[in-house]
């Protein structure tokens, strides 16, 4: 039997249809039905998957080539014998004065690519082209350890940097930044692939220069001493100037002079740059603990009101 306030009736079939009532009740499995699903799927983890955007910046792809060399662990700007001593903590190696600027110059720069290479009589692969900083900054201060060797191979270098932007897709600016304190007398044979090689790749060529003898210039002049005719790095210098890519030399026999060299070259370097964005994983299992949250408390709203209903209409049938 069922009871309303009024009279009993037999059958339940011929109680009046009460529309509110029947759509109360879907919404409260419906409800119900919704929380246990959100809750199912927060327990399953769902996530998005990595993945890789491109997108635009303003900046350049640097391969940076450091020599390795022993003479790269002698004092950089030594003063000369009859100066005055000098504050042991401005002592410092070319191996770490380029470690510090090149730390310096990978922080101001934030969307460009670096590869590192660090070479003296063979060329290393140290890191691949990548835009990932931590690793770039990591790799640039472990450059300073450890001592060098005693030969200079500087085309195995430019061959090996050459090899590194071939196997990437071409995104932008494209540069070389060469840090030595030597040179090299070149074949017939290194030239010619150099000259074929650069200008096909659009590639850009930076030298800074760590200079070793006091008074010596990179380009000739009119109060050379005859030793410095026949430097290697002057014959290099040279034959850069031929290779139809853009090309600078920087000659750093000081700090300041080291500095204005980074900061050049990190003005003229700001293009269109097509860079690679790799978004990580994400859960996304807050999605789904809200919406059986809002589920939950609509269910609540609904039997708050199913109770006020049967408490009304139980105070009225006892009037």
């Amino acid at each position: 039997m069922s009871h309303n306030t009024e009279k009993k009736v037999v059958w339940d079939k011929l109680l009046p249809v009460d529309r509110f009532s029947t759509l109360l009740s879907i919404t409260h499995k419906g409800l119900a039905s919704w929380v246990i699903m959100a809750l199912l799927m927060t327990l399953a983890g769902p996530f998005t998957p990595e993945k890789t955007v491109e997108r635009y910046r303003q900046g350049a792809e640097f391969i940076v080539l450091l020599d390795r060399s022993r003479s790269m662990d002698d004092i950089f700007a030594r003063r000369p014998l009859n100066s005055l001593p000098v504050e042991k903590e401005l002592i410092r190696s070319k191996r770490k004065v380029s470690r510090d600027y090149l730390v310096e110059f990978v922080k101001r720069r934030p969307d460009d690519r670096f590869g590192y290479v660090l070479f003296s009589d063979k060329p290393t692969e140290i890191l691949r082209l990548t835009y990932n900083k931590a690793a770039v900054l990591a790799t640039v201060e472990a450059g300073g350890l450890g001592k060098g060797l005693s030969k200079t191979n500087i085309f195995s270098a430019l061959k090996l940097a050459a090899d590194m932007f071939q196997r990437e897709d071409y995104r932008g600016s494209r540069n070389i930044l060469l840090i030595s304190d030597g040179g090299q007398v070149f074949t017939d044979e290194q030239k010619r692939y150099l000259v074929r090689t650069y200008p096909e790749m659009k590639l850009s060529l930076y030298w800074i220069y760590l200079r070793s003898m006091r008074g010596m210039t990179l380009d000739s002049s009119d109060n050379d001493s005859l030793l410095w005719l026949d430097m290697p790095e002057r014959k290099i210098h040279a034959f850069f100037k031929t290779l139809n890519v853009p090309y600078q030399a920087f000659e750093a026999g000081s700090l300041e002079e080291f500095s204005a060299a980074i900061n050049e070259i990190d003005e003229q370097q700001y293009q269109t740059l097509i860079i690679e964005e790799t978004l990580p994983h994400q859960y996304r299992t807050d999605w789904f603990l809200w919406l059986a949250l809002v589920a939950l408390f609509l269910l609540t709203l609904s039997y708050l009101y199913t109770w006020w209903g049967v408490r009304q209409a139980y105070q009225n049938r006892h009037k």
